[in-house]
């Protein structure tokens, strides 16, 4: 069904697939990305070889980065660089450093959960900008100063964006995963984002900007990322993408772009998209994943809301307030968001998401536990979390 913006709110069945399917009829005309090498299948492709000297001039490079921006926002949602790394070894020395902590994390039983996709379908490194930093941190340098990439962060985000990265290797056999949007409201159930304003849908996808960087050569029947363009546009998405009809009309009307190793590309969070199926004999699909921040997405003080949550439980637990007004004590005081966290000991098994702070506090109250078994809860919950 159709959703009246003017009601403040997405009901958590909210959308129209056919309303979805006339966004995504648009078309891109080459003329209006006058910096791309060429356009398929609604994707502008930017050779990053020939662009190098725009990036070099300042003025040069605010116009393509106005290109970037209005493309992820307003138009078909997803930028392909080729040829960001003009030399790939660096490439394949991360993809030798990748590769051992694969193999190190199996051996220990680590690696558990995944967004979107059953534990156990690919391998995944969550951290892995932590973890390749540490274990090689020349390897590290080389492999972050590209300037192509630093402009497309800086395109969307702006200036102090924050990187954060996970590999994903999916092998020979590796299913799809389901279309959806990414993380923040991505991450959310459909009843979850409901819960959240039309205009907090609206501005989500400014707070971050997903990319993946290639790191083998990755023809289609090796299932690169499907991608629907312009879905960034569907208001209700994050709530529609949950609902078959919508993923049934992406695996209709979705594309794949082969990548060569060293391309990256990036596209807008609320972009419907999904990890295709590796249909390939020999291939170990590789991306490094970029997931990048703004720097506005911050509480502007440091606050110390487990001892908080320590002190306030005392005065919650049985007190004669309504569950509305416990509830709103809460929100004021504990941690209601589970990210960031160490997904490697935090990890989403149960949904996208783990448990939050304020999850612990609501348990605690309605099964009524003693003091020390929360305090014992919030140590071990800051325990999983540490980096």
């Amino acid at each position: 069904m159709t959703q009246d913006r003017t009601a403040g709110y997405f009901d958590a069945d909210a959308g129209d697939p056919e309303t979805l399917r006339a966004l995504i009829g648009r078309r891109l005309d080459h003329a209006d990305v006058p910096h791309a090498a060429t356009v398929t299948q609604q994707v502008p492709i930017y050779d990053m070889h020939a662009l190098a000297p725009a990036l070099a001039d300042q003025d040069a490079r605010r116009a393509l980065m106005a290109e970037w921006a209005w493309v992820l926002r307003e138009s078909a949602g997803v930028i392909v660089l080729r040829g960001s790394y003009g030399d790939t070894g660096v490439i394949d020395r991360a993809t030798d450093v990748f590769n051992a902590i694969i193999a190190a994390e199996a051996a220990q039983g680590a690696g558990k959960g995944d967004h979107f996709a059953a534990s156990g379908a690919n391998d995944r490194i969550w951290n892995a900008l932590q973890k390749l930093c540490l274990r090689d941190p020349a390897c590290f340098a080389g492999y972050f100063a590209n300037d192509a990439i630093a402009a497309v962060c800086e395109a969307w985000l702006g200036p102090a964006y924050q990187m954060t990265a996970q590999v994903n290797q999916v092998r020979p056999g590796g299913k799809a995963q389901q279309a959806h949007r990414d993380y923040h409201l991505g991450f959310q159930s459909a009843a979850g984002a409901a819960r959240y304003p039309v205009h907090a849908h609206d501005l989500t996808a400014a707070l971050t900007l997903q990319g993946g960087i290639a790191h083998c050569d990755m023809p289609i029947e090796s299932g690169p990322t499907k991608l629907l363009p312009f879905s960034q546009l569907y208001p209700p998405g994050y709530v529609a993408f949950h609902d078959p009809a919508h993923r049934a009309l992406f695996e209709d009307h979705c594309i794949q772009l082969p990548l060569a190793k060293g391309d990256v590309i990036f596209f807008n969070p609320a972009l419907f998209h999904a990890a295709g199926e590796n249909r390939s004999a020999d291939i170990a699909r590789m991306v490094m994943l970029l997931q990048v921040s703004s720097a506005f997405g911050r509480a502007m003080e440091s606050v110390d809301r487990a001892a908080m949550v320590r002190a306030l439980y005392p005065v919650l637990s049985g007190s004669a307030m309504t569950a509305a007004q416990v509830a709103a004590v809460i929100a004021a005081s504990a941690e209601g968001y589970a990210f960031p966290t160490n997904l490697d000991t935090d990890p989403p098994l149960d949904g996208n998401a783990p448990v939050s702070q304020a999850d612990i506090l609501r348990r605690a109250l309605t099964e009524n536990w003693p003091g020390d078994r929360l305090d014992a809860a919030l140590t071990e919950m800051d325990n999983r979390r540490c980096p």
